[in-house]
Order: structure tokens, then sequence, then C-alpha cells
């Protein structure tokens, strides 16, 4: 099962750093690109600054591949752990928090894959008795270049030594060659972002459809894995209440409860200049002249009575059909916590330990 991501054969050149020209990405993007452009670098030569999504550059990484998540001392964040694997996504989403996050829109994947394997090494088998949940997820889409680069199947097969880390593989689009590479499938959560029926057609270009990804869901659900589903963002409209609904019944149409290790509620937000990139490039997407407040991360938030609003709304249906610990808000105050839910983080011995105990079953 597989969604082709149109961007990729839309792709007139791949960049390779001179150090990784013979790495075994290199060599397998060439060999599934066969028709598309391939120029390496010279020694101490970069890309113009100019290029846009028609590139594809694999680079020779020198930062580090492991990180926390980005999130800010004012709300609660999941305490994730991103595994680094590239940045910017071939999709085309029109609230894309990386429009305004990057400078450039060249699609980056890192090719220097030993280092990365020898920098993880390091950090699962020097801390054994240290569980890790990490994922790919945060600064590119976990699968859509899984067709070209086969970096999730490296990735679980990789990983497979390690009982204490469990990856998150979070997409929008459907690509499940990755799987024949799993060694234990409770140490991988397959995971789809949705979104109203309504807000995929109008404001995510390049994605399979909602039917597509919760078809895929079920389908990983059938071999053994456990997958996680996130409503982030979820945006005010006229009719949201109709068309998050629709998509809540849709998911259990295709999943049973106990199938589904976490979900996320995110309302849409923002910095300013994603604000002007939608203005710009989506002049038709009206909800951002909803009623905004700026937050204490200076992100553009949805005023707080409208924002309880809906995740009431959406977390009341969840849990008529048996959510209710899976459930868990991405960057909200205790005090949405509390309003919404009735508890804070705090009740469940802490976000990240909560999440680690439902990500490890």
């Amino acid at each position: 099962m597989e969604h082709q991501v149109e961007a990729i054969h839309n792709l007139h050149k791949v960049i390779v750093d001179p150090g990784v020209r013979n790495s075994p990405m290199a060599e397998r993007v060439r060999s599934r690109l066969p028709e598309v452009e391939c120029e390496v670098l010279e020694e101490g030569g970069q890309i113009s600054s100019n290029q846009d999504q028609a590139i594809l550059y694999l680079k020779e990484y020198k930062g580090r591949f492991l990180r926390f998540c980005p999130g800010t001392k004012h709300y609660r964040c999941c305490g994730y752990r991103i595994i680094h694997i590239g940045e910017n996504c071939p999709l085309n989403c029109s609230y894309c928090i990386l429009k305004a996050y990057f400078q450039d829109r060249t699609l980056k994947i890192w090719a220097n894959q030993e280092d990365l394997w020898r920098e993880l090494r390091v950090h699962f088998s020097g801390n054994p008795e240290t569980r890790f949940r990490v994922g790919t997820g945060e600064f590119t889409d976990s699968l859509a270049l899984e067709s070209i680069t086969g970096y999730s199947r490296d990735l679980v097969s990789f990983l497979g030594e390690y009982e204490n880390v469990c990856l998150e593989l979070k997409s929008k689009i459907v690509d499940l060659s990755w799987m024949d590479g799993v060694r234990r499938s409770d140490r991988v959560l397959p995971a789809w972002s949705l979104n109203a029926i309504d807000v995929v057609q109008s404001e995510e270009r390049g994605v399979a459809s909602l039917e597509e990804r919760l078809i895929a869901a079920r389908t990983c659900a059938g071999n053994g894995f456990r997958v996680c589903l996130h409503f982030d963002p979820i945006i005010w409209y006229f009719g949201w209440e109709q068309g998050y609904a629709r998509t809540i019944e849709m998911i259990f149409d295709y999943l049973k409860p106990e199938e589904i290790a976490y979900l996320s509620l995110g309302s849409f937000r923002g910095m300013p200049e994603l604000m002007a990139f939608i203005k710009k490039n989506w002049p038709d997407s009206g909800y951002i002249y909803n009623e905004f407040v700026s937050g204490l991360d200076g992100k553009m938030r949805l005023l707080r009575p409208l924002r309880v609003n809906q995740f009431r709304y959406v977390a009341d249906r969840l849990k008529r059909h048996g959510l209710e610990r899976q459930l868990y808000f991405c960057m909200e105050s205790d005090e949405i916590w509390q309003a919404v839910l009735g508890y804070t983080p705090k009740d469940l011995g802490g976000l990240q330990r909560h999440l680690l105990e439902q990500a490890f079953g």
C-alpha cells in the first residue's frame, strides 16, 4: 500500500555532498530516481540559497541527530525525542509550521547514516535502563520520501536491537514498505495526522485521503502494531463540529480503541511569519482570520474559550468510543487540561512518563 507523493515526481535534481557521494543512501536514491540529474558538490561547495522543492539535497550532516522536542517551558510538552533525519516536507499543507521555521524550502536528507547509527548506539546502549520514545516526524514527514530513501525501513531495522526504544513514524501519506524491516511490532508506532474532511480537502495538498490513512492504520493494527493518531491542528471554521464528528466516527469504523496507543489534540497555532505566509499563499484559508491572541511562546493562538470549546467537543466524542488515557494535549497549559479533561499531567505522573507507558504498552 503506497501513496505516491507528487513532489517526488517533480524533482529535477539531486544534489549530493562529496562526503556522502558513495553512501548507501546516495546509491539508493540514484537507483530509485534514474531519470533525475544527480550533481555532486565540490569540496566546500554549497547549494544556492534560492533552490526550491524541486531539489533533493543529500547532506553530510554535522549536527546532533538525537534531540529533544523544541517545546517551551510555558506549556506542557510531551517530551519525546527527535531522531533528526532531514528537513522540510514535500507535502503542502497551509498550516505547516515548517514554512515559517526554515528559511528555505529545499528538501534535505542526512545521508551520513553511519554517523547517525554511531550516535544512537552510544545513547541507547549506554542507557539500557532508560526508555526512549523517539520519532522522526518533527522537521519532516516520516514517510513522504520513504519510497526513494528507505530511511524508516533502515531505522526500524536498526532500532530492533534496542528493547528500550519505541519509534513513532508520523505521516500524512501511506507507505508501508518499512514494515518488512521490523523486528518487534511492539516497538514501532505507525502514526497519522488526521483532521476534519473539510480541512483535509481544502488545506492539505499532496497527501493521502483521510480514508487511505485509516485503511493503512487498520492494516498496521492487523499486523500487530498499535497506532497513534494526531488531531493537530484542530481548526475553527463554520461547521467544524460536524466535520470533526464525522472524522471521529470514521476512526472507529477502522480501529478499535485498544489498537490506539495515544491520540494528541492540538489547536492551530503559529508564529506571525506563518500567518503572513498563509495570507500570501493560501488566500482562501479563512481560518487565519479567527480571534487569535499572542501566547506565552510568541505564537498566535485561538482565544482560550474557543479552544476549550473545540477541545471539549472533540474529547467528549472520543471518550464516548472508549478513549480516555490515550488522550493528551500538545503544547497546552494545565488550565486547559483541567478545563477539558478534569485533570492535569501531574495527576498522570507527568506527561512524559505517562506517554512512555502508553507507548511501551
